[in-house]
């Protein structure tokens, strides 16, 4: 076999006379952007780029624009996409891919791109690439992008063009083995991490550690947010000061310009041009995107009535979303939904095919182009936040931090041309949940901590004015010093921040040293103490995140006349990479003991094993079969699977 070599990435400088924008996607810059690309284009030495601008912006634009321009100026020959879940990769995959072929086929040549997440395979846009191997070397006239099959495994990172989940960067901080090739991965490529507010205190602190490296490397980095807390802002301009100038940066620091700590314009761009911080407060030219100020309204009504009053609001049509915190809570809605009415949901606990319909079918009827009903009702988790590029008459949600209620607020008539229902003509958003001041009931408290809630209850106003409030938002109920506005916030406060720190010791058991620019440090004993528990990509995964390791099983009705699939085809008539598909990840409330849980699928897999062991696919998969009714017993759980609603359980009587 033989493997054909990337051709070599050289940025092309940015011509004063054209728009990049237009060179790239068709479109003019708006002004936000033209703006954000001529101030990194003026840097000298630039380091870390964040961009805080409203949702729907175009921060994907900027950053890709942003690569192309530091990457010429630091020498750098590739690009590093990170993103918080395989749904957001695979949507800015698809973006991502569309930007290399531009690039491509501008200087001829061939660049190899690689999906960085464990079901890469089963992406379509990603596996219909080409091989490198098999474009035809005599064609030198057009550009392609390619799959490199020599960079697999371990060698994935080594690929120039990645796009993956930000566990691959987040496992740069912790001791494991093939760290070395990890980071020699990362040191040659310019890093995007995109929706840096998703993360929580245990993985910010993996975070800041590989910034800290990658600013020991020089690697210049772009970070995009629309809803970012300016704590965590310092926190990654901090980590990557220290890493590039090591201890004197405290001395950097004194020589930033007054404020800039407390910066609270909107949009921001913030950058590291050396030693010195700059920051972007002001954008001349006016927005192509009308303010919207949403009408906010708390509710506590309960299931039923709630869903009486939703229904009653879409008698004369319209599209209302409902996006709550647990998947329970959204199967519970879900099924007091009349059948009369059209209902989409959306989840963790589909199987992977279905989910991946149900996502095509939301972006045809609500998407940006979508060809739109007169009458739905989406009811969905945090994947809705996320992902989607969709559009509500009205929205309903769980009450969440403030950030995260208004990355949902952002699916509230986002695309401004629609002509919508009278009763939703000023856009609606509903506050679910809050029963009373400092009461969110244990399903919301157990997901976001008492504290956020409250701080986001009592700031929460009865208007929001999109974009305008969004920065003033945020920074009020992130900022420690507005604790004295809310009553009572004292002991939810200390709950808070004891759990952070043992969130934050927890995470330094495991982690990677600091960079050490003293002259005469070497990397011995960087994997001092290594983590030697971390024996595959979902424990390490599962190590960055502080989650419970979960077990993915194939599910497949097992009947008197056979086995299927859960869409009614025979089992033995499907191929082995689509049966490969039919998995989800059972909830971890069900296997509280992974070990007996292993067992027992081990034996529900044995009639299946003969078949499979020699299956490229389908070897040392786990198979957890339902009877006709697609239900099972399971570890002491009642579990059933419904292609509407996905997986749900109940402890077994």
């Amino acid at each position: 076999m033989t493997w054909r070599l990337d051709d070599e990435w050289v940025p092309a400088p940015l011509s004063q006379d054209q728009d990049p924008y237009q060179l790239r996607w068709g479109f003019h810059a708006r002004p936000v952007q033209a703006a954000i690309t001529r101030a990194l284009g003026a840097t000298t030495d630039p380091g870390m780029a964040i961009i805080e601008a409203p949702m729907g912006l175009g921060k994907t634009e900027i950053a890709l624009i942003a690569v192309e321009q530091l990457a010429r100026m630091t020498g750098r020959d590739g690009v590093y996409m990170g993103l918080p879940t395989q749904a957001t990769t695979n949507a800015m995959f698809a973006r991502v891919n569309d930007w290399l072929a531009s690039v491509a086929d501008e200087q001829e040549a061939h660049l190899s791109i690689k999906l960085m997440h464990g079901k890469s395979q089963f992406n379509r846009t990603y596996t219909a690439l080409p091989n490198a191997s098999n474009v035809n070397s005599t064609d030198e006239h057009h550009g392609a992008v390619t799959l490199n099959s020599w960079f697999s495994g371990k060698k994935s990172i080594l690929t120039k063009f990645t796009v993956g989940t930000i566990d691959n960067l987040l496992l740069m901080g912790l001791k494991q083995k093939h760290l070395f090739l990890r980071h020699l991965g990362f040191s040659g490529k310019v890093v995007v991490i995109d929706e840096v507010h998703a993360y929580d205190a245990y993985m910010n602190a993996y975070l800041l550690r590989a910034i800290e490296w990658l600013g020991a490397y020089h690697v210049p980095i772009v970070i995009l947010s629309a809803t970012l807390p300016k704590i965590k802002r310092n926190q990654l301009l901090k980590a990557y000061l220290k890493g590039k100038y090591g201890r004197k940066f405290h001395q950097l620091l004194k020589l930033a310009p007054a404020g800039w700590e407390d910066t609270q314009a909107y949009p921001l761009l913030s950058v590291l041009d050396g030693p010195e911080i700059k920051q972007v407060t002001h954008f001349e030219g006016q927005s192509d995107q009308a303010p919207l100020t949403l009408a906010v309204e708390r509710t506590n009504q309960d299931d039923q009535d709630l869903v009486a009053t939703l229904l009653a609001q879409l008698d004369a049509g319209g599209v209302a979303g409902i996006i709550v915190n647990t998947v329970k809570r959204a199967q519970v809605l879900a099924a007091l939904i009349p059948a009369d009415v059209p209902l989409m949901v959306l989840h963790s606990a589909f199987l992977a095919p279905d989910r991946a319909q149900q996502e095509e079918k939301l972006q045809a009827a609500i998407g940006k182009h979508g060809q739109r009903p007169a009458k739905l009702v989406v009811i969905g988790t945090q994947v809705l936040e996320q992902s989607l590029d969709i559009d509500f008459d009205v929205l309903y949600t769980d009450i969440a931090p403030i950030d995260l209620i208004l990355q949902r607020a952002g699916r509230l008539h986002r695309h401004q041309t629609i002509t919508r229902p009278k009763q939703f003509r000023q856009p609606q958003l509903k506050v679910m949940g809050i029963k009373d001041f400092g009461d969110y009931g244990d399903g919301n408290e157990a997901v976001y901590g008492k504290y956020l809630l409250m701080k986001t209850d009592h700031f929460l106003p009865d208007k929001i004015q999109l974009p305008g409030d969004i920065s003033t938002l945020v920074q009020r109920v992130y900022d420690a010093a507005t604790d004295a506005e809310v009553p009572e916030i004292e002991p939810a406060a200390e709950k808070f921040e004891t759990n952070l720190k043992a969130e934050q010791q927890k995470a330094g058991v495991f982690q990677v040293k600091a960079p050490q620019l003293k002259q005469g440090k070497t990397l011995h004993g960087w994997l001092d103490r290594d983590h030697t528990d971390v024996v595959n990509n979902q424990q390490a995964s599962a190590a960055v995140r502080d989650i419970q390791e979960t077990l993915e099983v194939i599910l497949v009705q097992h009947t008197t006349d056979g086995d299927f699939l859960l869409d009614g085809r025979k089992l033995a008539e499907v191929a082995s990479a689509e049966i490969a598909q039919q998995t989800l990840r059972i909830p971890a409330a069900i296997t509280p003991n992974i070990t007996a849980a292993i067992t027992e699928l081990e034996d529900l897999t044995r009639p299946y094993h003969l078949r499979w062991q020699d299956d490229v696919w389908l070897n040392g998969a786990l198979v957890l079969p339902l009877d006709q009714n697609l239900t099972a017993t399971f570890n002491g759980w009642q579990v059933s699977y419904s292609p509407q609603l996905g997986l749900s359980y109940s402890k077994e009587e």
